[in-house]
């Protein structure tokens, strides 16, 4: 106990510093969880241009790009069930968007999925 009580007296600048980095930034996670909004629209874009705007609450299934990449609306959940690129990576199952504000993307085939919400103007708190 006595080399602990050394160890806090020895660094204790630094321990302040840690514990109040800590604590803002778990102030900071518990405010953007609770400020998380169901989304209500996937909106597509394709190197830059908006090509569609779908509904969360209609399950579907939607190629995009030409078919390089597909979507599927499950459940008020999107996620991509296909892709051409080599990595894959935007068909990561852990992946399903349905907050305001989330993104999936595919870089080599230059897509990407944005969830809006109710209004089109809304704007995440990330922002």
């Amino acid at each position: 106990m006595a080399k602990m009580l050394s160890f806090i007296k020895k660094f204790r600048l630094d321990v302040i510093v840690i514990a109040s980095l800590l604590l803002v930034s778990s102030l900071f996670f518990l405010i953007t969880a609770l400020n998380r909004a169901e989304g209500a629209y996937a909106e597509i874009t394709v190197d830059g241009e908006v090509v569609g705007k779908y509904p969360l609450e209609i399950n579907a299934t939607y190629k995009l790009n030409g078919g390089t990449n597909e979507l599927t609306i499950e459940n008020g959940m999107a996620y991509m069930t296909y892709s051409t690129c080599p990595d894959h990576t935007c068909e990561d199952a852990r992946r399903k968007a349905h907050y305001v504000g989330q993104t999936i993307v595919c870089l080599p085939n230059k897509v990407s999925v944005k969830i809006l919400g109710v209004s089109d103007d809304s704007v995440d708190f990330v922002s």
